[in-house]
């Protein structure tokens, strides 16, 4: 047999191949990544904002930058999406195991990485403490005081910063945002550590709240799945990097109330 026929024959076998591993993968990836036939996001409902943070309407649907970007994975995938949804991220990584969700956005820190895969960063926000009006608390030292009590949310990144930052203040956690609100409000806590971009927002809700000037932490949001899932962290992955660059990301911003919040994937 000649040379050019045999190459041709060689060439039939491979296309022959990629046919036939391609669905399997396709379908490979669908078993992992959305074992129940749907795309399951994990989302946290409160009425912080930001690009962590999901909303519940009255009509019982979701608004919100992980509800966007859940939407679109799934599309992707040609799926259907379905919430779960938590009252903080620390429910979230409670249920990470639990086979209850199949990809999250969330915050990011050495406690989650054992307890689930994480992929890119999408957004880097400088966590602080709102102090509640009439406070004379100004900066961290006078914040750091015996009696002080701060709160945080149950489980969270921000808490557990917040429980290695201060030495002498009480840190109080709690599990809604909306619950830590109302205690800034009436003045049953000294403070509320969170980030700066949802304090601000915060502090104009509550008039004579004060947002302090120093940072004590960086916090990262990044995308997620539960452990020893290769497949579906590859494609989790490839598809955060891709919404960043093609538009997909800052659309969800937009939509969302962030326009004037520029997309920050890395930390200073």
């Amino acid at each position: 047999m000649s040379s050019q026929f045999m190459t041709r024959v060689a060439g039939f076998i491979l296309g022959i191949s990629v046919m036939m591993t391609m669905p399997a993968g396709a379908d490979a990836l669908k078993d992992e990544i959305a074992p129940t036939g749907k795309l399951r996001v994990a989302i946290a409902i409160s009425t912080a904002g930001g690009a962590f943070w999901s909303t519940r309407s009255e009509s019982g649907g979701y608004a919100g930058v992980p509800v966007e970007l859940g939407k679109e994975m799934a599309a992707q995938l040609g799926v259907p999406v379905e919430y779960v949804a938590y009252d903080n991220s620390g429910q979230i990584t409670d249920a990470a195991a639990k086979g209850i969700w199949d990809v999250a956005f969330l915050p990011q820190d050495a406690v989650r990485m054992t307890k689930m895969s994480f992929g890119p960063i999408y957004e880097v926000a400088d966590a602080t403490y709102i102090v509640k009006a009439g406070s004379t608390i100004t900066n961290f030292a006078s914040l750091d005081q015996p009696g002080v009590k701060v709160a945080a949310e149950y489980n969270t990144t921000t808490m557990r910063g917040a429980v290695a930052h201060l030495k002498n203040a009480k840190v109080i956690e709690y599990q809604t945002y909306d619950e830590i609100f109302n205690l800034l409000k009436s003045g049953e806590i000294d403070a509320f550590a969170l980030s700066r971009d949802q304090l601000n927002a915060m502090a104009k809700k509550v008039p004579g709240t004060r947002v302090l000037d120093e940072t004590f932490k960086q916090t990262v949001t990044a995308v997620a799945v539960p452990l020893n899932h290769p497949l579906a962290l590859a494609f989790a992955s490839k598809f955060l990097t891709e919404a960043t660059t093609n538009g997909t990301l800052r659309k969800a911003y937009d939509n969302n109330g962030l326009k004037d919040s520029p997309i920050r994937t890395q930390m200073k």
